[in-house]
C-alpha cells in the first residue's frame, strides 16, 4: 500500500510538471499554491488508500506481482481518480486540475505496476533452473507449451532448461514465451536442437493425437534425441503443468486415440440400479470393465473368474480392502456349463459383460481345443444360462480377428459371435458383440513384451519388418463395451473406427531408442495364423454407422448350437481334426456377400 501511494503521489507530481510546461517553482503553479498542492497530494493519497483497503476487505488479498493483483491495481486507481474528480467538482474546493488528476493517475500506475514487474523479473531470474539442468527444445507453443516453458523456469530444481520452441504455425514464427524464442516448424528439429546444444525434445502438446506424437517421435529419434511428453488433460492435476507431469514417452501415447464420446444418460439408464455381471473379470479387459460400471452405481457387481489372485487383487482395487467375503466374488470356469446356471440363479444378473476367453494365438495354434472349450463352448455356456434368468442386455467382447479369421483365435471367436446372433433369436433380451484390435497394457500384448525385452537388455523380436496392427488403449476397449450396451442392436457386432494401422516396427524402434543402452532388434517371422495386416470388416460387412460416427455395425450370421456337433466330434478325435473343421465353420459364419474367392482362399 506504501508503494502503491507513493507511486500516485510521484504520478501526480509529473503529472502537475508536465501541465505547466514545468515553468516555475514546483510549489507555485498559478493559483496552486505549495500548501494546497500538499493538501491535494495528501488527499489523492488518502484516497487510494481508502479504496484499496476496501478491495482488499471485500475481495481478499491476492499474490503480489500476480496478473489478478494488477487487474485490481487498475480498478484501485481507477475508482480513486473517480472519487478525486467528482470531489472536485465542489464549488471553492478544487483540488488539483482534472487534466493533472487523469494523467496522475495514469502515471502513479505505470510506476506502481513497473514496481511489481521488477519485484517479479527478480524473482523469476532466482527460480530460474541452475546450471546443471539439460537445455531441451519444447514442441508446441500453445496454452501447453507456454505452461511448460513457465513452469521450467520457475523451477530452480528442474531437470529442464527450455532454450527454443518448435511449432508449425507460421503465425508463431519468432514468438517469444518466457524470454524463449519459437525457432521454426518440426522440419527445423534436429538443426534448432543442435544449434542449442539440446538432447531432449518435449512435446507439450497434451491433447496432442498419437499419429502427431508418433510422427514428432520419429523425427527426435532420427535426430539422436530423447522424447519426452505431457499426459493427456485428462489425467492433468486440476489441468495446471508442471515439470513432474513431464515423462518419457509411453505405447498409450503413441498408439492411443481420443476417446469415443459417450451418451453418458444412456449408459447411466441401463447400468444405474442395476445387476451386472462379468466374466473374465479379473483380466485386463475384465477388470477394467468393473471399474467403470461401478462409477454407475449398479445395485449389484458380480465379477466372475476362474483366478483366484486376479478377484483378490479387482476388490483390492475396487474397495480398497481384499476380505474375500463377498459373495459376488465368484470363483468359476465358464467350461463348467452346471456352474454358470447355478451362478447365474443365484445373481439373477439384468446386465453380463462376458470377457472371459483365451487369446494367446500361437498357444491356441499349438492347442486348438482348448480355445475351442473355453472361446465356443464357454460361451455358449454362458449364453445359455443368461438366457435362463432373462437378462436384458448381453454384450459378448471379441477381437478384430474374428474378421475373416485366419487363426484358431479368430475362428473361435467367429463362432462366439455366430453363437451370440443366435442367443438374440432365442431369448428375450439383447445380445449383442463387441469387436476391437490389440489392447495396449493387457496381459500379453506386444508391447508388453517389448518393454520386458528391453528392460532385459534385448533383443526386442518384431515379427517382421511390414506387419501392422490397430490398438487401443483398454479405456477406450472398455468405453466401447459399456457404450455398446446403450447402442447396439440385438444380434449386431459393433467395431469401433480405430484409425489407421500402425507399424509395429515403428514402434519398436521408438521404444528401443528410449533405452540408455543398445538394443538390436530381431526379425522372427509371421507365426502360423498370424497376419501381415489385420482387419476390423470382414469381406462382405457393410461399414454401417447409425449410432456414432466412429463405431460401425455388423449382421453375424446365425451359428446354431446344433451345427456345433460336426466340431466337438472333431474335437474329441485330435487337435489336428479339429482345425480344419473349425476353420470352415468359421467360414459358413461369413456374411453372405463374402466372396467365393475368399472362402476358398480361408480353406483348408
Amino acid at each position: 500500500m506504501a508503494i502503491d501511494c507513493g507511486a500516485f503521489a510521484v504520478g501526480l507530481v509529473l503529472a502537475m510538471v508536465l501541465r505547466f510546461d514545468g515553468n516555475g517553482p514546483i510549489t507555485d503553479f498559478g493559483v496552486y499554491g505549495g500548501r494546497e498542492l500538499l493538501e491535494g497530494l495528501g488527499l489523492a493519497v488518502l484516497v487510494l488508500a481508502i479504496v484499496g483497503l476496501l478491495a482488499r476487505a471485500m475481495r481478499g488479498q491476492l499474490r503480489y506481482g500476480s496478473f489478478e493483483e494488477v487487474m485490481r491495481l487498475v480498478e484501485t486507481f481507477f475508482v480513486a481518480a473517480v472519487v478525486l474528480l467528482v470531489l472536485n467538482q465542489i464549488p471553492d474546493q478544487a483540488i488539483l486540475p482534472a487534466s493533472v488528476i487523469a494523467g496522475g493517475t495514469l502515471a502513479g500506475f505505470a510506476v506502481a505496476a513497473g514496481v511489481r514487474f521488477a519485484w517479479r523479473l527478480n524473482r523469476e531470474r532466482r527460480l530460474r533452473p541452475g546450471v546443471t539442468a539439460e537445455p531441451v527444445v519444447v514442441v508446441g507453443a500453445g496454452e501447453g507449451g507456454e505452461q511448460t516453458v513457465t513452469a521450467m523456469l520457475r523451477d530452480p530444481d528442474s531437470p529442464y532448461l527450455p532454450v527454443a520452441i518448435i511449432d508449425d504455425d507460421p503465425t508463431k514464427a519468432r514468438l517469444k514465451i518466457r524470454g524463449v524464442r519459437v525457432m521454426g516448424d518440426r522440419t527445423a528439429l534436429a538443426a534448432v536442437a543442435a544449434e542449442h546444444g539440446a538432447r531432449v525434445v518435449v512435446i507439450a502438446i497434451p491433447g496432442a493425437r498419437s499419429e502427431t506424437i508418433r510422427e514428432l517421435a520419429g523425427l527426435a529419434v532420427d535426430a539422436g534425441l530423447e522424447v519426452r511428453v505431457l499426459p493427456p488433460v485428462s489425467e492433468l492435476f486440476g489441468g495446471a503443468i508442471g515439470v513432474g507431469d513431464i515423462r518419457p514417452v509411453t505405447e498409450a501415447d503413441l498408439l492411443g486415440r481420443e476417446m469415443v464420446e459417450t451418451d453418458l444418460t444412456a449408459i447411466a439408464g441401463y447400468l444405474q440400479d442395476r445387476r451386472v455381471l462379468v466374466t473374465g473379470a479379473g483380466g485386463s479387459i475384465g477388470s477394467e470393465i468393473c471399474r467403470q460400471v461401478a462409477v454407475f452405481g449398479p445395485a449389484e457387481l458380480v465379477m466372475l473368474d476362474r483366478d483366484e489372485s486376479a478377484l483378490h487383487a479387482l476388490q483390492l482395487d475396487l474397495s480398497g480392502r481384499a476380505m474375500l467375503d463377498s459373495r459376488n466374488l465368484v470363483v468359476a470356469d465358464i467350461r463348467d456349463r452346471d456352474r454358470m446356471f447355478e451362478v447365474f440363479r443365484e445373481h439373477r444378473p439384468q446386465v453380463v459383460f462376458h470377457a472371459a476367453a483365451l487369446k494367446h494365438l500361437p498357444l491356441l495354434e499349438m492347442h486348438p481345443c482348448e480355445g475351442v472349450k473355453t472361446n465356443v463352448y464357454g460361451t455358449l455356456n454362458v449364453l445359455d444360462a443368461a438366457g435362463s434368468v432373462d437378462v436384458t442386455e448381453f454384450v459378448n467382447i471379441s477381437t478384430d480377428k474374428a474378421a475373416d479369421p485366419t487363426s484358431v483365435l479368430g475362428y473361435s471367436k467367429r463362432l462366439a459371435e455366430g453363437l451370440t446372433t443366435w442367443a438374440a433369436g432365442q431369448y428375450p433380451g439383447r445380445f449383442l458383440s463387441v469387436r476391437f484390435g490389440n489392447v495396449l497394457g493387457s496381459r500379453g500384448s506386444v508391447l508388453t513384451a517389448f518393454r520386458s525385452q528391453i528392460e532385459a537388455g534385448g533383443p526386442v523380436t518384431v515379427t517382421d519388418p511390414d506387419v501392422t496392427r490397430y490398438f487401443m488403449t483398454v479405456s477406450e476397449a472398455v468405453h466401447l463395451v459399456v457404450q455398446a450396451g446403450a447402442v447396439g442392436a440385438d444380434g449386431e457386432a459393433l467395431v469401433l473406427d480405430m484409425g489407421e494401422p500402425v507399424k509395429i516396427d515403428d514402434v519398436a524402434r521408438q521404444l528401443v531408442a528410449q533405452s540408455p543402452r543398445p538394443v538390436e532388434i530381431v526379425y522372427t517371422g509371421l507365426r502360423p495364423g498370424e497376419k501381415l495386416h489385420e482387419v476390423l470388416l470382414a469381406e462382405g460387412e457393410n461399414d454401417h454407422r447409425p449410432a456414432h460416427p466412429l463405431i460401425s455395425h455388423v449382421v453375424v450370421p446365425v451359428l446354431r448350437p446344433g451345427d456345433l456337433d460336426v466340431l466337438h466330434k472333431a474335437s474329441g478325435d485330435s487337435d489336428d481334426a479339429a482345425i480344419p473343421v473349425l476353420r470352415r465353420m468359421a467360414l459358413e459364419t461369413m456374411a453372405p456377400g463374402a466372396s467365393d474367392d475368399m472362402r476358398r482362399t480361408q480353406s483348408p
